[in-house]
């Protein structure tokens, strides 16, 4: 007889174990010193809130300075910033949950006003709600953000992290070059879906082959981005695939260039049915997001087997003790 899985059963991810199925997944605190340094407020933040979760991701940290995209966003640029980050992997090793950072260049939705340099994207298109055209990437670009993910993947490791998350999703850089909305390049890199994949999939070998074989590598996939023209699932569920060809051990399904909160969107786990159709694809596991609160409702997603692990994100910024209430309470249930 099978072992009946719920929200409290431990996972092996990457000989990794991992204590249970819920993950913090990664929001912007805006807490971090303009230079993008740990401050004791994001301490504080992710100490209460590492207690419960089997996998803490912490928020997008920007790998180069023209990839910044908020003025207090954690920074992950500079070996300078290893030692404050190394407090906040520990902090988050010490309560027992594994410590996953998210490396992020926003591209195109950087801007000037924040960087002090034209924004870069694949194209030199710009999308409502950014706030000046960016410059298209030339060759001399792709070779710098190359240099800034894996100097960020390196720093990631000597921070004592258990792995790193390459942010896709949300309309920020790698997902400017899958979205054919916002790259139409005519090389290599852009045109068919093939070549508009072929920068990311190479960021993640890079990455892959900086952080090496017993760190956990997530990638955080803008599965949909739910506009006419944009990313489908279909080309998606391909990219997974391919994800999990180069490497990757988890894929993280949320939202392209839709973003996290998608207006058409609404109700508990509204981004699960994008989840379960990647889990069709891949052996590796797959977290499913979108608005969870319910711990009930977050145990029948592992119960039933449509995803592997369950980000809960602001039901946690709300409560930070909402994993350890949920495992009890499903806990009181089973005995």
């Amino acid at each position: 007889m099978g072992m009946e899985m719920d929200l409290g059963t431990p996972i092996e991810i990457r000989g990794v174990k991992v204590r249970n199925r819920i993950v913090l997944p990664p929001m912007a605190t805006e807490l971090a010193t303009v230079n993008g340094e740990v401050t004791e407020d994001i301490i504080k933040h992710y100490d209460e809130r590492s207690r419960g979760p089997g996998i803490v991701i912490v928020e997008h940290s920007y790998v180069a300075l023209n990839g910044k995209v908020s003025q207090r966003q954690l920074g992950i640029y500079s070996e300078k910033l290893v030692e404050g980050l190394r407090r906040l992997a520990e902090t988050i090793r010490g309560n027992g949950a594994i410590a996953i950072i998210q490396l992020n260049h926003g591209g195109g939705r950087s801007s000037s006003k924040i960087t002090g340099e034209k924004p870069i994207a694949p194209s030199a298109i710009k999308l409502e709600g950014w706030t000046e055209e960016p410059r298209e990437m030339t060759l001399k670009d792709f070779i710098e953000v190359k240099e800034a993910f894996k100097r960020a993947a390196d720093i990631a490791v000597k921070a004592g992290f258990h792995g790193v998350e390459i942010h896709g999703a949300h309309g920020f850089l790698l997902n400017q070059f899958t979205s054919p909305i916002t790259n139409r390049r005519l090389d290599a890199y852009g045109g068919t879906f093939e070549k508009r994949i072929k920068f990311p999939l190479e960021i993640v070998e890079e990455v892959r082959r900086v952080i090496g074989g017993g760190r956990i590598l997530s990638y955080r996939i803008g599965a949909d981005d739910m506009m006419p023209g944009g990313v489908t699932i279909e080309e998606s569920m391909k990219f997974a695939v391919k994800l999990e060809e180069c490497g990757v051990d988890v894929i993280n399904v949320s939202g392209g260039l839709c973003g996290s909160r998608p207006q058409n969107l609404t109700g508990q786990g509204y981004f699960i049915p994008l989840a379960e159709k990647i889990k069709s694809k891949v052996k590796i596991p797959v977290i499913g997001v979108g608005g969870i609160r319910d711990p009930d409702y977050a145990n029948n997603l592992i119960k039933s087997g449509r995803v592997d692990l369950v980000a809960v994100g602001r039901a946690m910024l709300e409560d930070p003790k909402w994993a350890e209430k949920a495992l009890e309470k499903i806990k009181s249930k089973t005995t």
